[in-house]
C-alpha cells in the first residue's frame, strides 16, 4: 500500500521536516527543482528541443519553477520565466530563487506585457496543492498561456507537484486547469492525483523523494491508501492438500426472468476468484441458460409468480439457502418486483455471513427505511454513483466533488464497508481505512462490469478474506482484470464474461510473477 495525502496533510509533512528536524526550506527546494528539471530535460531531449518557459506564481511552488529554469539554462538549455502582473507577495524562497536567476540573465516575463517566445516544454509552476479556490485573473491568463503553447504549439507540459487549477485533496477542477503531460510530485503522492478528474490532467506521475522525514507509523495510518501489485500476496495461497470444501462456497441471489447475465457474470467472477463452489439462486426463466453456461454452478430457483400467494414459503426456501454460504452476492438483476423485495428484506435481515449487496438489492433499499435499518456490520455495499444519490439524497454533481468523504459518510452511518464505483473507486470501512483504487481500464466501462465485481469480492470473501480487505483487494484485481482485457482484446471490445476470465489470468501471472522473480507478460498501465 501506499498513502495518499492531501494538501494540508503534505503542509504539515513539509514544516516538519523544516521546523522540527532542520533541514532547510531551500535544500528541499532545490531538490524538488532538480527532480522537475530531470523531467523536463528528458522531454527536450526526446524531442530535440531547446527552449523551456517556467510559467510561477509568487508562492514556493513558483519559486521550485523559477529553480528548475535556472538548472535547465545551466544545462545548456535556453530558459525563460513567465509571472503574474500586477506583482504580489512572495516568499522569500522565491524572491531568492528570482534573484539568482536574474543574475543568470534569464529573461523574465510578465503577465500583459510582451510574452515568452514559443517553447518546447513548459514548466507549470503557478500553484501547488495549496489551491482551493477558482483560478482567475491573471492566474486564468497564465493557464490560458500554457495550455496555448500545448495545444497550438505543441509543446510538452511539466506540472510541479501539482497541475494548476486542480484541487490537491479532491481532484475536482477549479475552474482553469492545466492538462499536463508529466507531473512531478513531491514525498507522496496526493489525493487529487488519483481522483478524476484530476488523474487526467496528471498525464505520467512521477513521485521524486526530495528528503522529506518519514511520518511515524500512526501518522501514516490516518491517510488514505492505494494498493499496488505487491498487496496481491496478501491473497492466500492454494494449499496442495486442499479440496472443494477448503475455498469457502459463495451463493449469488439474482437474476430476475430475462435478466441471467448479472447472476453469471457474479458467480463467474467468484469462481475465477478460487471459491470452491459457487450456488446460484434465481427465476425458475433462468435454469437453462444458467446450467448451459455454467454448469460448474450449484442452481436453486424460485417461482417468482408464486410470491405473493406464498410469500413464507419463498422466505422460508431463502433462509435455508443463507445457512448453506460462507459468502453472499445480493442483487444482480434481481428485479425490483414483489418477489424482489422479499428477497431482499429476507436476505438483508437474516443473512450472518458476509453479504455483499449490490445493483438492485440496493435500489431497493433506496427509500425504504425498513431495509437501510437491517445494514449493518457483515455488508460490503457496492453503489455506482446513481445508486448513491438514491440511497443518501445527495445528488451525483455533489457526491463526485468528495467521493471519499461520501463513501466514508456511507460507511460511517450504517457501519458498513462501501465501495462507491467510479472510475476511480473509493472504499471505506467504518471509522477506519479508507482507500482510492487506481487499477482499471476505460474497456470496463460496458454492462456486466459491477456484477463481475460483487462475485470478485464475494470470491475473496469466501477464500478467507477479511471484509475491508477483500472489497479494496476486490476492487484492485477487477481493475487489472480490465487492464488485462484491454491489452488483450482492446478497448472497445472485451465483454463481462471475459473479464471475469481475466481475473484468473491476472491471478495466474501474480503467482508465476512471485515463483519466477518477477516476469511481466503485459504492462498497461504499470500496476503488472
Amino acid at each position: 500500500m501506499r498513502s495518499l495525502v492531501g494538501g494540508r496533510e503534505m503542509k504539515e509533512i513539509d514544516r516538519r521536516s523544516i521546523e522540527e528536524y532542520g533541514i532547510p526550506s531551500m535544500v528541499l527546494m532545490e531538490r524538488a527543482a532538480l527532480a522537475a528539471a530531470d523531467e523536463a530535460e528528458a522531454l527536450l531531449r526526446e524531442r530535440g528541443g531547446r527552449t523551456v518557459c517556467a510559467v510561477c506564481g509568487f508562492g514556493n511552488n513558483g519559486a521550485d519553477g523559477v529553480a528548475a529554469a535556472r538548472i535547465l539554462r545551466l544545462r545548456g538549455f535556453q530558459a525563460q520565466i513567465l509571472l503574474p502582473d500586477g506583482g504580489g507577495k512572495q516568499t522569500e524562497e522565491f524572491a531568492a530563487q528570482l534573484a539568482i536567476a536574474e543574475r543568470l540573465a534569464i529573461p523574465v516575463y510578465t503577465v500583459g506585457g510582451p510574452l515568452p517566445k514559443d517553447s518546447d516544454v513548459i514548466l507549470d509552476a503557478v500553484f501547488g496543492i495549496g489551491l482551493t479556490r477558482g483560478v482567475e485573473g491573471s492566474y486564468a491568463a497564465m493557464v490560458s498561456f500554457i495550455m496555448e503553447q500545448k495545444e497550438e504549439k505543441a509543446a510538452d507540459v511539466v506540472a510541479v507537484d501539482m497541475p494548476t487549477g486542480v484541487h490537491s485533496d479532491t481532484g475536482q477542477l477549479l475552474g482553469s486547469a492545466v492538462f499536463a503531460d508529466v507531473t512531478v510530485t513531491f514525498g507522496e503522492l496526493k489525493l487529487g492525483q488519483a481522483l478524476f478528474p484530476g488523474r487526467s490532467a496528471c498525464g505520467r506521475l512521477v513521485v521524486a523523494d526530495i528528503g522529506f522525514v518519514p511520518e511515524p507509523t500512526e501518522k501514516k495510518e490516518r491517510h488514505v491508501f492505494s494498493l499496488e501489485n505487491c498487496d496481491l500476496k496478501r491473497i492466500p495461497e492454494r494449499r496442495a492438500d486442499s479440496h472443494k470444501g477448503t475455498w469457502g462456497k459463495v451463493l449469488v441471489i439474482g437474476g430476475a426472468k430475462n435478466m441471467a447475465g448479472a447472476a453469471y457474470f457474479s458467480a463467474l467472477a467468484a469462481y475465477r476468484c478460487g471459491a470452491g463452489l459457487v450456488k446460484i439462486l434465481t427465476d425458475q426463466e433462468n435454469r437453462q441458460i444458467l446450467q448451459e453456461r455454467l454448469p460448474e454452478a450449484l442452481l436453486s430457483t424460485y417461482d417468482a409468480s408464486r410470491a405473493e400467494s406464498s410469500p413464507e414459503k419463498l422466505k422460508e426456501s431463502v433462509i435455508g439457502q443463507l445457512a448453506w454460504a460462507d459468502a453472499i452476492v445480493l442483487g444482480p438483476g434481481l428485479g425490483r418486483d414483489g418477489s424482489a423485495a422479499l428477497l431482499a428484506e429476507t436476505v438483508l435481515e437474516r443473512a450472518r455471513v458476509p453479504l455483499v449487496v449490490d445493483a438492485d438489492a440496493l435500489n431497493l433499499a433506496a427509500g425504504q427505511e425498513r431495509l437501510t435499518k437491517a445494514f449493518a456490520g457483515n455488508m460490503i455495499l457496492t453503489p455506482h454513483l446513481k445508486e448513491m444519490e438514491r440511497l443518501t439524497g445527495t445528488p451525483v454533481k455533489e457526491l463526485r466533488a468528495d467521493l471519499v468523504g461520501a463513501a466514508a459518510g456511507l460507511a460511517d452511518r450504517y457501519g458498513v464497508t462501501c465501495v462507491l464505483k467510479d472510475a476511480a473507486t473509493v472504499i471505506a470501512e467504518p471509522g477506519g481505512k479508507r482507500f482510492v483504487n487506481q487499477s482499471g481500464s476505460p474497456a470496463m466501462a460496458k454492462g456486466g462490469s459491477g456484477d463481475v465485481l460483487s462475485g470478485v469480492i464475494a470470491g475473496l470473501l469466501a477464500i478467507g478474506m477479511e471484509r475491508t480487505d477483500a472489497a479494496a483487494l476486490g476492487v484492485f484485481l477487477h481493475g487489472l482484470a480490465g487492464e488485462y482485457a484491454a491489452n488483450k482484446y482492446g478497448l472497445c471490445a472485451p465483454l463481462a464474461h471475459e473479464l471475469a476470465d481475466c481475473v484468473g489470468e491476472v491471478l495466474k501471472e501474480m503467482r508465476w510473477n512471485q515463483q519466477k522473480g518477477g516476469r511481466k507478460l503485459w504492462d498497461l498501465t504499470g500496476h503488472m
